[in-house]
């Protein structure tokens, strides 16, 4: 007879069977209880709990290049389980072990305690006597994401991706599945719908996470990959109904490949898997909550000081004392907190390639850097510098002090990208150098804000000391995670923002130690409002900075505008402050005098999208923040329709339906004394919004009555 193990948790229903067989199936994963009517006995067969494929093992049935069919994933036997409470909530392990090899493997499935998501790795061990190669393990295997509902999955599925790319980041599409060339027409098929990130960039491509939404069963299954190098997720068909393949990176997707040793371990990449009953904006709400709870307890998340930077649409890397006094004054004027001087401190005229030593130049600050970083503290904020650790540039004095086993290599070479070189992590004297430089500018410096940026990336791996190029980046990748848990560890109240060319490495391994990340490097304040405004469906809205830079020749609307763009999320402001009339100072400075009266909300509020997820080709765009009985909601008039009106008023309704039937007390919050008036029909649960031109932006506050 087989066995059936049945866990409810935190709203999240978790079933495996154990055959007479010993084989282990995950019939159910998700927020609806199981009906058993939707998968058949035949049908079973194909819910295997994990994927698992060595080197000179078979594969079965036709499976093309996706990674279901594997051996000896469908070898695994049931070795066992275990169910227990750890400090998060309540964890399973369940163990499977393959009968030929002595390979064993263990799933480990953590929950949450309030939070229907569950963070699950695998952990291989080899128990037998022989090496053995590992082509691909999955780290969740979830067969049947389609069952419930009666409608065809060409109809009533529906998938989320986050696009994503350099000054492009965050362009979330969905997609019916026939859109993406997956139809129902047989059982099983080759087709996959994948995505995958290979290199040290983890979000060049696309952000490591995606949402499914079954419409007609009205429920919703989410995923985020928690790695900072390669992965890969994939969403195929299987035994006649749809299977979702989570994993780190693989062999013919990534270049990885693992040698295990008997007696040795590999531990997955692990990923976050959740569902909720409810739509995109609710599996976001919960992403959000468990976000919160997995990152590095910090004063930064909670106090959520305005930092000035000085790079963009302002110094550009070229920073002195004598440009950098004003800026000071100005900043420190309209009330912000850090003072971060950006790139090029290092060096007296062109910095790129010889990046790598990290000592400020005489040329640049004649008195010293430390009078600079002490003028900024006399000013009541707390001094940051830029660096960029992980690199080392071609033209580098510090080269003189490296070998190449401080560096990435391939076929015999170091790796190289943009006129940098990419250090590697492993090595103790690359620790030792890095965090000598971070104790040089906490310890003599007085830094307490490092804006760590990385510009390049460092592709398929390294060959050094690894059993293939994506092995050498994941032990890299894991090295590199380790080393800033040991800065975090020496100094707490250090805040290091992470900056990937701006968003490029936006991932929750990563995120779970920083407590704030730069979204981008676009320039064009216009183009920046959907990607903020989109930016809390990836992190938590209190680490998202947002680029705010007045611009010289600007007016009054344009200054507005830049500042609704961080003004519920992180506030990254810049530009040249100093030389700004006083009427366009005073509005920066009434928008920061009102963040500061809210703030406290935004690390407990959720984020929602009135108009659906922003676009750059919308019109409209709008992002809500939602606590208790207080919603602050943003909306920009990007562009005008292409019939004209750009300079004429224009009304938007933006539906708030859950707020149907309940009086509210709205308010344009910010700025007070320019147009954009908004009236609120509490019959149908909507709020109209009339903005004057495009290009225009508005804060409003809302206080929910009973």
């Amino acid at each position: 007879m087989s066995q059936r193990f049945s866990f409810a948790e935190n709203g999240l229903h978790f079933i495996f069977e154990v055959t007479d067989e010993k084989d282990v199936r995950l019939l159910h994963f998700g927020a609806k209880p199981f009906e058993e009517e939707t998968v058949s006995e035949t049908q079973k067969q194909g819910f295997r709990l994990m994927e698992l494929q060595l080197t000179g093992e078979d594969r079965a049935e036709y499976h093309g290049r996706t990674h279901r069919a594997t051996y000896p994933g469908l070898r695994m036997q049931y070795d066992g389980h275990e169910d227990f409470r750890s400090g998060l909530g309540r964890k399973l392990e369940i163990a499977l072990k393959d009968p030929d090899t002595g390979l064993r493997a263990v799933q480990h499935v953590q929950f949450y305690d309030g939070i229907p998501v569950a963070r699950i790795w695998v952990v291989l061990s080899n128990g037998g006597m022989e090496a053995l190669g590992v082509e691909y393990v999955s780290t969740f295997a979830l067969t049947g994401v389609d069952k419930e509902g009666k409608t065809s999955r060409d109809d009533k599925m529906r998938l989320f991706i986050p696009h994503t790319g350099w000054q492009s980041e965050l362009q979330w599409r969905s997609y019916r599945l026939p859109e993406l060339g997956l139809s129902h027409l047989t059982d099983r098929t080759s087709k996959r719908i994948s995505c995958s990130n290979t290199g040290s960039w983890s979000a060049a491509e696309h952000i490591p996470m995606a949402v499914l939404e079954n419409e007609e069963a009205g429920s919703s299954l989410f995923w985020q990959i928690e790695h900072n190098g390669s992965w890969h997720w994939e969403i195929i068909d299987q035994n006649d109904h749809l299977a979702l393949l989570v994993s780190g990176p693989t062999e013919h997707d990534n270049h990885w490949w693992l040698q295990l040793e008997p007696g040795e371990e590999f531990v997955s990449v692990p990923a976050a898997v959740g569902s909720v009953n409810g739509d995109f904006n609710d599996a976001i709400g919960v992403l959000t909550r468990y976000r919160r709870v997995i990152r590095r307890p910090n004063e930064d998340n909670r106090k959520l000081r305005v930092i000035f930077n000085d790079y963009m649409n302002c110094l550009w890397g070229s920073p002195t004392t004598a440009k950098l006094l004003p800026l000071i004054d100005a900043a420190a004027e309209i009330g912000s907190e850090y003072f971060c001087i950006d790139a090029g401190w290092y060096a007296p005229g062109e910095w790129w390639d010889g990046v790598g030593e990290w000592l400020p130049s005489e040329e640049r600050f004649p008195e010293g850097i430390k009078y600079v970083l002490d003028y900024i503290r006399s000013k009541g904020m707390i001094p940051g510098l830029w660096l960029e650790l992980e690199v080392m540039g071609i033209n580098s004095p510090k080269l003189k002090d490296t070998d190449d086993s401080w560096f990435f290599m391939r076929h015999g070479k170091r790796v190289k990208d943009r006129s940098r070189y990419q250090l590697d992590y492993r090595n103790p004297k690359v620790i030792q150098h890095a965090t000598e430089v971070i104790r040089r500018l906490v310890e003599d410096y007085g830094v307490g804000y490092i804006k760590m940026d990385y510009n390049i990336n460092a592709g398929i791996g390294t060959e050094r000391d690894a059993d293939s190029f994506g092995d050498g980046l994941l032990q890299h990748n894991r090295a590199y995670l380790q080393w800033l848990d040991g800065i975090f560890a020496r100094y707490p109240d250090l805040v290091i923002e992470n900056c990937s060319s701006g968003g490029m490495r936006m991932d929750y391994a990563m995120l779970s130690r920083h407590s704030i990340q730069s979204t981008s490097d676009q320039e064009d304040y216009v183009n920046y409002a959907a990607i903020a405004a989109a930016s809390p469906s990836a992190l938590t809205p209190e680490q998202s900075a947002i680029w705010s830079y007045p611009l010289r020749e600007g007016d009054d609307e344009e200054v507005v505008f830049n500042m609704v763009n961080a003004l519920l999320l992180r506030v990254h402001q810049s530009g040249h402050l100093a030389e700004l009339s006083p009427r366009r100072r005073e509005l920066v400075k009434e928008a920061l005098d009102y963040y500061k009266t809210i703030r406290h909300n935004i690390p407990e509020a959720l984020p929602f999208w009135p108009l659906g997820l922003p676009t750059q080709q919308d019109e409209w765009v709008s992002l809500g923040l939602r606590k208790d009985n207080h919603v602050y909601l943003a909306v920009w008039r990007v562009r005008a329709a292409e019939a004209g009106g750009a300079h004429e008023p224009a009304e938007k309704t933006i539906p708030l339906g859950w707020l149907k039937g309940k009086p509210l007390q709205v308010h344009r919050a910010y700025p007070q004394d320019l147009a954009g008036d908004c009236v609120w029909n509490a019959e149908d649960g909507e709020l109209k919004v009339v903005l004057p031109a495009e290009k225009t932006a508005r804060l409003y506050e809302i206080t929910v009555g009973e």
